[in-house]
């Protein structure tokens, strides 16, 4: 999936549309049981919390409660509700949206997602969040270049004069350099990695983003040394990650060069 640290320093190596909070399904991630003690008193919690919604629809400590309690249960139709409210409350914050068309996007509602996606970035056209996830739900429908396009368009919106605020032009072309390599144009992604890299020798990121291009179309031994480069460039928190980028790929040298001796 697109959108990792790459494209936001803040973020882990494999990031989420929204932090700590998401739908996206993950076959390693441990399944989460409650006893049937610990269901009934969530299931009260949640009965509570409906109440008071009844009687005060627009009730953020109620509503965001809810929301946690269907986040906890893996319940994405039941978060679905909360989310739009809290998403028409708050158009500012925009984690509510992007969250929204991430449970939308879940239960295939793709038309519903993009709506989604859409609403937020009409107000806030470089939230990163949402172009990596509406970028994301182009590629599970097959539509790259209408991706491609959007991201673009970004970019062209932030290089003019009067570019609204907030749009992160170097974050948004690091996120086109990771839909570039997703579709295997590995020229395009490695010039603008590149382009990027001159501009700023300090961003260890489109380095890294360069390394791993090089190892995905079997370069491994040009990755090898722009990986060290971007080892040597990372912020201290990243190091142990990339180290274990380097060891991988030292390994899967080793082993296709043993290979091609046998």
């Amino acid at each position: 999936m697109l959108f990792s640290l790459i494209t936001v320093s803040a973020l882990p190596l494999v990031g989420s549309v929204v932090e700590g909070q998401q739908f996206v399904k993950n076959p390693h991630e441990e399944v989460i049981t409650f006893s049937q003690r610990e269901l009934a008193l969530i299931e009260a919690e949640a009965s509570g919390y409906q109440k008071v919604l009844k009687r005060e629809p627009d009730n953020d400590t109620a509503l965001n409660g809810l929301l946690k309690i269907r986040l906890q249960e893996k319940d994405i139709n039941g978060a679905i509700a909360p989310l739009e409210r809290l998403a028409k409350l708050h158009p500012e914050q925009t984690e509510y949206g992007t969250l929204l068309a991430q449970a939308k996007e879940q239960i295939e509602d793709y038309e519903g997602a993009a709506a989604v996606y859409n609403q937020v970035l009409a107000e806030h056209p470089g939230d990163i969040y949402a172009l990596g996830g509406i970028t994301n739900l182009y590629l599970t429908q097959e539509l790259p270049e209408r991706a491609i396009a959007l991201l673009k368009k970004t970019i062209k919106l932030a290089q003019q004069d009067d570019s609204p605020i907030g749009i992160n032009q170097k974050a948004v072309e690091l996120l086109l350099g990771e839909l570039y390599a997703n579709q295997e144009r590995y020229g395009e992604a490695i010039a603008l990695y590149d382009e990027l890299a001159q501009v700023d020798q300090t961003d260890f990121r489109p380095i890294l983003a360069k390394a791993l291009v090089l190892e995905k179309k079997g370069d491994l031994v040009a990755a090898q040394p722009i990986l060290q480069k971007a080892y040597i460039a990372a912020p201290a928190q990243y190091k142990d990650q990339i180290g274990k980028e380097m060891e991988r790929i030292v390994k899967k040298s080793e082993v296709k060069s043993q290979k091609s001796q046998d």
